[in-house]
């Protein structure tokens, strides 16, 4: 295969790395939110149950969570739900992976939910009690101080964390191939195995260093314009 040939077919993998990285962004950011409401609620129990589910999410790989959602089904109750998944789509719609990468997105998706739960929750409580009573004394409601006064400053104190976080989000896309999404890991592997090609493994880090510099120069930029909340 010529040069031109095998950055073809290792960037068809990298869209699903994209893929990956895309939805876990849209669906795991917004799902923080709400876990991180629930880590700082006055009701104990839930409070205590929310705390729980993160402390597992956060102290069990992520690796081994793609494993849990996508064969547990099949031990538990017998049924191969993302296989019956992948055949329904391939045979349908001739889309390979289709059950694999629903196993994948639900487990990125929840994964990193709680790990930007924790740094919404760590914005929200930085924010000094000042504030609130300083809205209190204006006449604002609850939601308006939230909306119109804490918002804002959370979003600037948890751009860095939060750039960190989703740089990690793309690197992390690679674990997919441990139930044989194909990735472009899974790609270059492919490669290896039929091909005797070993360096397109390598060149995989040119897809990512590319990817990730793009990220740094946007979240930078964003950091920069959100730099005058800073006191």
């Amino acid at each position: 295969m010529t040069f031109l040939e095998v950055t073809s077919f290792l960037f068809d993998g990298f869209i699903i790395s994209l893929l990956i990285f895309g939805v876990t962004l849209l669906l795991g950011a917004p799902l923080g939110l709400p876990i991180a409401f629930c880590s700082m609620s006055r009701f104990k129990p839930l409070k205590y149950l929310s705390k729980v589910i993160v402390w597992i999410v956060r102290g069990i790989p992520l690796m081994l969570q793609i494993f849990i959602i996508y064969y547990v089904p099949g031990l538990v109750f017998g049924f191969q739900l993302f296989g019956q998944v992948d055949r329904f789509f391939l045979l349908e719609y001739g889309i390979m992976d289709a059950g694999r990468i629903t196993a994948v997105l639900i487990a990125f998706t929840l994964n990193y939910a709680c790990y930007f739960s924790e740094i919404y929750r760590g914005g929200i409580e930085s924010i000094s009690k000042g504030q609130y009573e300083a809205g209190y004394v204006l006449g604002m409601t609850k939601s308006q101080i939230f909306r119109k006064i804490i918002l804002k400053q959370v979003i600037q104190r948890i751009v860095p964390p939060m750039s960190n976080e989703i740089i990690t989000l793309i690197k992390d896309t690679a674990l997919a191939n441990c139930i044989m999404v194909c990735e472009i890991i899974k790609q270059a592997k492919e490669l290896a195995a039929t091909k005797a090609m070993i360096w397109p493994l390598f060149y995989t880090g040119v897809f990512y260093l590319l990817f990730v510099g793009l990220l740094t120069v946007v979240l930078g930029k964003l950091e920069k314009k959100l730099s005058y909340f800073r006191s």
